[in-house]
């Protein structure tokens, strides 16, 4: 499965990358913009978004529509990560179109089964 992962902070990205790296099935493209972002989602046909809440140059509720938009998929499986309180932050996610909502520190083996569920890929 590929998956376009957006986060400006540099630990949550390596940790993200080494995960799905260890499981195998998944190729990561990593950004730290939403600018970065949309440049990537141009030549990296990505099957599933997750998105940081909070990035220097828009927030992920913003970015989500531009990137599916950019991705030709209205409906691609997108994951809010964020470290706001959940029971704020899942109903607007919810509501942004995100298919689920992480909360940071997030739970590996959760990250994974929850994409393998979105049901969009196949193995990289």
């Amino acid at each position: 499965m590929r998956v376009l992962y957006v986060d400006d902070d540099r630990i949550n990205t390596l940790l993200f990358e080494e995960t799905c790296r260890c499981a195998g099935d998944f190729e990561v493209a990593c950004a730290s913009t939403g600018a970065e972002a949309l440049e990537i989602a141009a030549d990296f046909p990505a099957e599933a978004l997750v998105i940081d809440l909070h990035l220097p140059d828009t927030n992920g509720f913003e970015l989500l529509p531009a990137l599916r938009r950019a991705l030709g998929d209205e409906r691609l499986p997108a994951f809010l990560c964020t470290a706001d309180e959940p029971s704020v932050v899942a109903a607007q996610a919810a509501s942004a179109g995100f298919d689920g909502c992480w909360t940071k520190p997030v739970t590996v083996e959760a990250i994974l089964a929850e994409l393998q569920r979105s049901g969009r890929g196949a193995a990289a």
